[in-house]
């Protein structure tokens, strides 16, 4: 859960009820108020599917569905990635796959074919909770089914993803990492502080997280998995981001081994993905011919 960009009236009278609420259930019921938390920690805003059916009227790739755990994950397909190289792209948090719907025809153009997809819980996928782990379950899942891509693009919570899925035995040429996550542990304080969850109640908040997922929060820090990386690797980030602070661009130059930084200003988190020059850039370290 992230805070929302503006501010309406309704929009502050809404966050201020959830902090009165969150404030007082951290004292009054905590394991009540924890459980709420954790759920709303892991449920993807509704807009990512209203978007996702708006933008596949109009889209020029073709959908297809394969299935991930038991839940229908729809996946878009630009050219054919059977008798071409192709990129596989990768969406953040509450997003979808068919925002990459700018990028096509620079990627077309350069003979790949692309693949992106909409995480559980987003888009035309199916399931309602997501986490880090479902991320790159199904970045992994995908990746098997299309076969090894030329290269990978990933955004937010994708990069996270991608970083943590390419122990699942497939590979990559090259990824581009466009303003990544790194620190789950940072989010979930983040989001603490955003609703007023007590701190003494976080540990609880990763608890039930992993109860879920099956794996623990100590073990999603790229800390763990970004040393081991082989491919070469670009950072994007924006030095004015509010969701993902610069801070954690800089982990993965630290300790992803060979990264190259690309840094920009006054994009913030989302239109960073928009901007020419950014796709620009990204498109040329993917065909470093």
């Amino acid at each position: 859960m992230k805070p929302p960009r503006r501010f309406g009236v309704r929009t502050v009278a809404t966050i201020l009820g959830i902090r009165l609420a969150y404030r007082l259930g951290s004292r009054l019921a905590p394991r009540r108020t924890v459980a709420h938390a954790a759920r709303v920690f892991q449920t993807p805003l509704p807009s990512s599917r209203e978007r996702a059916d708006h933008a596949a009227a109009l889209t020029s790739a073709r959908e297809a569905r394969i299935d991930v755990d038991g839940r229908p994950i729809a996946t878009y397909v630009w050219g054919d990635p059977a008798t071409r190289p192709y990129l596989l792209f990768v969406h953040g948090w509450s997003s979808m796959g068919l925002r990459w719907e700018s990028w096509m025809p620079q990627v077309l153009a350069k003979g790949w074919a692309a693949v992106a997809f909409d995480q559980p819980g987003h888009g035309r996928s199916g399931g309602d909770l997501c986490t880090l782990p479902d991320f790159a379950n199904t970045v992994t899942a995908v990746a098997r089914h299309y076969g090894d891509p030329e290269g990978v693009v990933a955004h937010s919570l994708g990069g996270a993803a991608v970083a943590l899925a390419l122990d699942g035995g497939w590979t990559t040429k090259r990824v581009v990492l466009i303003a990544a996550a790194a620190d789950v542990e940072g989010a979930t304080r983040r989001f603490a502080r955003f609703v007023r969850l007590s701190e003494r109640l976080r540990p609880k908040l990763h608890e039930l997280l992993a109860e879920r997922t099956g794996v623990l929060i100590d073990d999603l820090h790229i800390a763990r998995h970004a040393p081991k990386r082989t491919q070469p690797v670009l950072v994007v980030h924006d030095r004015g981001d509010p969701e993902v602070p610069m801070e954690e661009a800089a982990m993965y130059m630290k300790l992803w081994p060979g990264a190259t930084l690309l840094e920009t200003r006054g994009l913030g988190h989302r239109a960073v993905v928009d901007d020419k020059a950014v796709r620009e850039a990204a498109l040329n370290f993917l065909s470093p011919r």
